[in-house]
């Protein structure tokens, strides 16, 4: 697993080292809501071009940044998005939701759309029918979603076969009749995550942003990639200019999003008004906070091994908390080996690293959340080529 996750370290703002990814208009009566602080950061020299001042918007809220983090299905739960917050993430999508799973108040759904300490919360819906996906938004904003994201890119087989995510890229016409019931449904903003089109024959990302934005859908993120590449090859920002030049809301670029040169590169190839990072964050959630304020014009400050590892140790205690023990630990597994393997592009030695991966191991394997709990502890106990452990 670590040959396949370390394929390259790039260097981005600052000591961030980076791997690259596996081949593979505002409606009214919004509610505004301030989002998260940002982490400290200190004034950049010569480091390129920033946005302007202006805060991004979506509706009525204000957000502290132009970095989010993607949601990702299994991945972004309610543990990851706080920490990805808390270091100074705008914005945090929640693992894709099945809207009538959620109105119905399934106790999975419940559990991937939770949102408590999140501010903004966003809850990302999936779905075929109207109605269902307009009782599901209904159902979020009940449960304190600030936003509603409609999910109409997700490339798996499971989705698209269903005639949800990425399958209705082949039909706009149904895709609109979702917008238009979730809008509707709800006082809250709605956003859209798309792809560029099904095929490279049929781009018609524009065309959807087009007429989502005049159903009242208030930004829109686009993934630089078809359906049919899934996540193949690299990302076309510059696809997304055509995107940003046919909507008048705010529209975010996503796909490759590795550091906080790739975020410059995305926003000027595309035009667009904000970034989404992906599964870079996966380890390493702090990454979003250090790409925002790179974007405005600022130095992130590299969090400290011991604020690293009370991240850590907190979203692991998130997952057990809304998980139960033994399936928290299970469901921490992906997570916890991220860390691992972060740090192991950080311990200088190869006493250090053999160290790593042995408590990797350990995590991986371990059924007794206890001995998990303290292995990933000790993960974060190992000094860096930063500074020490303390």
């Amino acid at each position: 697993m670590r040959a396949a996750i370390r394929t390259g370290v790039e260097s981005g703002i600052g000591p961030w080292p980076i791997r690259r990814a596996r081949p593979r208009p505002a409606r009214r009566d919004r509610h505004a809501r301030t989002a998260t602080p940002v982490i400290a950061s200190t004034p950049a020299c010569g480091s390129g071009p920033t946005l302007d001042g202006a805060p991004l918007r979506i509706g009525g809220l204000v957000l502290s940044g132009r970095a989010f983090l993607a949601p990702m299905a299994g991945v972004t739960d309610v543990g990851m998005r706080r920490v990805a917050q808390r270091f100074g993430a705008a914005l945090t999508v929640s693992e894709m939701v099945v809207g009538d799973h959620l109105a119905r108040g399934e106790a999975a759904s419940l559990a991937r759309a939770m949102g408590a300490g999140l501010a903004p919360h966003v809850v990302q819906l999936a779905g075929c029918r109207a109605e269902a996906l307009a009782e599901g938004a209904r159902a979020a904003e009940d449960g304190g979603a600030a936003v509603i994201d409609i999910n109409m890119g997700c490339p798996a087989k499971k989705v698209t076969g269903g005639l949800a995510g990425s399958a209705l890229m082949r039909d706009l016409d149904a895709a609109v009749r979702l917008i238009a019931a979730t809008v509707a449904a709800v006082s809250v903003p709605v956003t859209v995550k798309m792809r560029l089109g099904w095929d490279e024959a049929s781009l018609n990302a524009p065309e959807l942003a087009r007429r989502a934005a005049a159903e009242g859908v208030a930004l829109v993120t686009v993934h630089g990639r078809t359906r049919q590449q899934f996540y193949k090859g690299r990302a076309d920002w510059s696809a997304v200019a055509a995107v940003k030049r046919a909507v008048p809301v705010p529209v975010v670029v996503n796909g490759d999003c590795l550091s906080p040169a790739d975020a410059r590169a995305m926003l000027a190839a595309s035009g667009a008004d904000a970034v989404m990072v992906g599964r870079a964050a996966v380890g390493r959630p702090w990454l979003v906070g250090a790409i925002a304020a790179a974007l405005r014009g600022e130095v992130p400050v590299v969090p400290s091994l011991a604020a690293r590892r009370e991240a850590a140790l907190d979203h692991f205690d998130a997952l057990l908390s809304v998980f139960g023990a033994a399936q928290g630990n299970r469901h921490a597994r992906k997570h916890l080996v991220a860390y691992a393997e972060h740090r192991l592009d950080e311990v200088p030695d190869a006493a250090g690293q053999a160290a790593v991966l042995a408590l990797r191991t350990a995590m991986a394997t371990s059924d007794d959340h206890c001995a998990t709990r303290a292995a990933l502890a000790r993960v974060f106990d190992i000094p860096d080529r930063v500074g020490i452990a303390a």
